[in-house]
């Protein structure tokens, strides 16, 4: 789900191996587009639940990237990536939670059939780079992490395509509304923890 599965745990050691940074590579491109593809696709479905798995997308791509941007560099670095990712991920998860209030006082509908097909797409790519990921599921806890963010990123595409189907079925916009705003809370809170993580740490290098 949005925001909570790379949570503290994605920052990449100085042991990584070569194709393992490969794969964050592609892992990382394949999340930026993904970012782009359902935030367009969230604002012309009118769908909140895809602009909060577009956070999703959002998040890891800045993980890996992060990941592989200050993997040799000390704590301090690392902190301080931490900190840039958790303040982005909470101002993220503020804009979902905002954007749900408003649509909720709009009453606006969203269109299903859009849902489900940028849905259905994020969760082929999630797929491909969970089994990309697979083979590093037994690794070291960095590893196992990102490969386990990918399996839970699919969760979430799977709640959009059920939040679509709802919509579709009662004609209402609340399975839209009510994913959004888990999503968007999880975004919150996971951006929140980051930030508190990464604050700390500096402290103590400060001390």
């Amino acid at each position: 789900m949005a925001g909570g599965c790379c949570e503290g745990h994605c920052a990449v050691g100085e042991n990584i191996s070569p194709r393992f940074r490969r794969v964050l590579w592609i892992a990382l491109w394949v999340n930026a587009a993904m970012f782009c593809v359902e935030l367009a696709g969230g604002f012309s479905s009118r769908s909140v639940s895809l602009l909060a798995d577009s956070a999703d997308f959002l998040g890891d791509a800045g993980n890996y990237g992060l990941s592989l941007a200050v993997f040799s560099h000390g704590l301090v670095w690392r902190s301080r990536a931490a900190l840039v990712k958790g303040l982005t991920m909470g101002a993220f998860g503020v804009f979902v939670l905002s954007k749900t209030a408003w649509q909720i006082h709009l009453g606006i509908l969203p269109e299903p059939a859009t849902m489900s097909a940028i849905a259905l797409l994020a969760l082929i790519a999630n797929a491909s780079v969970a089994l990309m990921l697979y083979a590093f599921r037994n690794g070291d806890a960095n590893m196992r992490s990102v490969w386990l963010c990918s399996r839970n990123d699919a969760i979430g595409n799977v709640a959009v395509m059920l939040a679509a189907g709802g919509v579709f079925a009662i004609g209402q916009a609340w399975p839209d509304l009510i994913v959004a705003g888990i999503m968007g809370t999880l975004a919150l809170t996971a951006g929140v923890s980051v930030v508190r993580q990464a604050r700390r740490e500096l402290a103590a290098v400060a001390a």
